[in-house]
Order: structure tokens, then sequence, then C-alpha cells
């Protein structure tokens, strides 16, 4: 294991489309690993791939941390196939650092997934795990919270 840079913005690699993981390497496997090592280093919740400079569909999420307790949560190629609801809360990023603003989001998400073996998977997710996938699949297409505030300020004036 190994902590890996975090990308801030400005770094054109935020700003990229991640590629489809195909089959788990040794690679990957090193790579969520040093991922989650990152995160918990870092005291973040989640983290995608792009933020440590890797640009393929991996997530990983330890939504736990807040009470202390691990709750490892590893997304490989995670696609969101439903969403509703909406909920606001205050966002931030370590992409972003010394910031935070509030977002809105989907409240409840379904969404698909492979876990570290490639074994497919979904999960239903509300409040903050929901907050957090939204999150981190956005920056597996190139897009930061601070692009969804920007859109969320337009759409308030009536642009």
């Amino acid at each position: 294991m190994a902590l890996r840079e975090i990308r801030i913005v400005g770094d054109e690699i935020l700003r990229k489309k991640s590629r489809e993981v195909k089959e788990v390497t040794p690679r990957i496997k090193e790579l969520i690993s040093d991922m989650f090592e990152t995160l918990y280093k870092e005291e973040g919740v989640g983290l995608a791939a792009p933020q440590v400079g890797v640009l393929r569909r991996v997530v990983v999420i330890d939504a736990g941390v807040e009470e202390d307790v691990k709750k490892p949560m590893v997304f490989i190629n995670p696609v969101i196939i439903e969403m509703d609801g909406e909920q606001t809360g205050e966002e931030g990023c370590l992409s972003v650092p010394d910031k935070s603003c509030e977002v809105r989001r989907a409240e409840h998400v379904v969404v698909e997934a492979f876990d570290e073996d490639m074994n497919p998977f979904s999960i239903d997710a509300h409040g903050l795990i929901a907050r957090c996938l939204q999150h981190e699949i956005d920056h597996l297409e190139g897009i930061l919270y601070i692009d969804r505030v920007k859109e969320q300020e337009a759409e308030e004036k009536g642009e």
C-alpha cells in the first residue's frame, strides 16, 4: 500500500472521462488498496481514481468514518440506474481543498457496479451514501461538485 497524490482542481486529468475496467489486475488491486490508504489519511469519505491521477472507473467509499467504524466499499464501473427525491447539503472534495458549498443531489439512487472480484452487485442508497456515490461517479465523468453548484445557481437565476 502507498499513499497517492491527490490531484487538485486545475489539473486537467480531473476533467477527463475515465475508462471502464475490463478485469481486475494486480495493478487495479494495488490502486484500490492505495486509494483506501489515501482516503483514510486525508480523512475523506469517498475517492475516485481520477483524483489520484488514474483514468479508470474505480471508486472507494467509506461513510463509516463519520462514526469511527470502517465500512469500506469498492465500486468498479459504477452506473446510476435510478435516482429520485432531493437533498441539499454541504459538500467538500479532496480535489477542491479548503472549500465547501451547498449542493442539490438526489436523495435516493440505485447504483450497479462490480466489486473487487468483478462480481456484479447493486446498492439502493439514501442520504450520505447516495450523495457520495453521485459525487464520486461525477468524478469519473470529469465533473466536479463546483460545476453542479454553478449549474444550480444558473438554474435559480433562470439562465
